[in-house]
């Protein structure tokens, strides 16, 4: 029942903020409680009420994640689903905050969002060739 209720309240906040797809919700979800499942697996004496995710945790379970699920292809997915940057995974979560589907404490604020990581970096760049390490010698 509980996925049928998120399942609806992801199809009304798509109809008032139609810039992320679905899958985006879904996906933030899943990594969200992935992240919480790492952070206990670091942490077993984490208590429930510290169990609470800051935006820099969530950010890099979030990259985590993706790169997991995704490979080379995370940053092409994020771009089809309408995320190009760490601004929209904080866009993507406060939605679920006002839908009450994510909670958040009186220092969460959206800011905390803003460009932890850049997407080449973080999804790019770990599956970059490494460079030739070719001299020119001059000799053929």
């Amino acid at each position: 029942m509980q996925d049928l209720e998120f399942a609806e309240i992801i199809e009304l906040i798509c109809k008032e903020d139609n810039r992320f797809e679905r899958k985006a919700y879904i996906f933030v979800r899943q990594a969200l409680d992935s992240t919480v499942k790492d952070l206990k697996r670091q942490n077993p004496t984490r208590t429930l009420k510290s169990q609470h995710v800051t935006a820099a945790e969530l950010l890099e379970g979030i990259r985590l994640y993706a790169l997991d699920q995704f490979g080379p292809l995370t940053k092409t997915v994020l771009n089809t689903w309408g995320i190009r940057g760490c601004p929209d995974f904080g866009d993507i979560v406060f939605n679920l905050i006002d839908y009450n589907i994510f909670s958040k404490t009186e220092n969460d604020r959206r800011e905390d969002f803003t460009d932890l990581y850049d997407f080449d970096t973080a999804f790019v760049k770990p599956f970059a060739p490494a460079r030739s390490r070719r001299h020119s010698s001059g000799s053929t």
